[in-house]
């Protein structure tokens, strides 16, 4: 009876491992940063708007994994970032998924509130592969 047993084990352990080996990979989410200078006297309503409106509204939509906005504390090495204080990382599941977002009506109509408390619209823009 217990030769059955371990027979049938074997045999669904076999199974369930063709059908991982079978799967496609996953596709790496990607990670969007910009480092922004931020009027320093607009800072307060900056992050405001920023954990109000903006990333509310970004989690709606489909593909979004998170949305920071970091505060340089200190530079233990190197230099500061060119232009600013602040960093924005948009994580999303693709980089079409993003694309869709920002061609988005919610994009359109929430992005520029944000951008004009910046001091440098001209902010470098990165997209990495997400490890």
């Amino acid at each position: 009876m217990k030769r059955r047993t371990y027979l049938g084990a074997m045999i669904a352990a076999t199974a369930t491992g063709a059908m991982i080996a079978d799967a496609a990979p996953a596709a790496r989410p990607i990670q969007l940063h910009c480092d922004l200078a931020v009027d320093p006297a607009k800072e307060k309503q900056f992050v405001a708007y920023f954990e109000n409106v903006f990333r509310p509204v970004a989690r709606r939509h489909t593909g979004f994994i998170e949305l920071k906005l970091l505060k340089l504390n200190t530079a233990v090495r190197g230099g500061v970032p060119p232009g600013g204080k602040f960093r924005f990382e948009l994580t999303y599941q693709s980089e079409e998924l993003r694309q869709k977002w920002v061609a988005s009506d919610d994009h359109v109509k929430n992005w520029p509130p944000m951008e004009n408390m910046l001091t440098d619209k001209n902010f470098g823009i990165l997209v990495y592969d997400v490890y």
